[in-house]
């Protein structure tokens, strides 16, 4: 902990649109100290992640006060972090604030995010 502030760490694929801009207009509240690490370019984060069962292919990862977060799970949690300022805020916590909910939506998004990439030429992680 840095201060008063929790450290918070989202490691997310900067190449995909919907990741990249999730991470820019989530405001999260003032008492983290926040670490974005685009994956594309910490291929030694993506190897960790990937050697404790975790693909960045298959959804973001969240690390709070040491435990990791990955998918749905980490939407959930980001989500209960959020602040609720804006109208972008407000629809993805009514979205995954649920952890239920969360678990059926998050999948969607995925294949969403996958096909996207593929559309744009881009690679998997791994």
């Amino acid at each position: 902990m840095n201060g008063n502030k929790h450290r918070l760490a989202v490691i997310y694929d900067g190449d995909c649109p919907f990741c990249s801009r999730y991470v820019r207009f989530a405001r999260l509240r003032d008492s983290f100290d926040i670490e974005l690490v685009d994956a594309r370019a910490r291929p030694d984060v993506v190897a960790e992640l990937r050697s404790l069962g975790h693909d960045l292919d298959t959804g973001m990862v969240v690390r709070l006060e040491g435990k990791t977060y990955h998918g749905a799970d980490a939407m959930w949690l980001l989500s209960t972090l959020s602040s609720k300022v804006g109208l972008w805020n407000r629809v993805l916590a009514a979205m995954f604030r649920n952890r239920r909910l969360a678990g059926i939506l998050y999948p969607v998004l995925r294949a969403g995010r996958n096909l996207t990439l593929r559309l744009l030429g881009r690679k998997p992680l791994h």
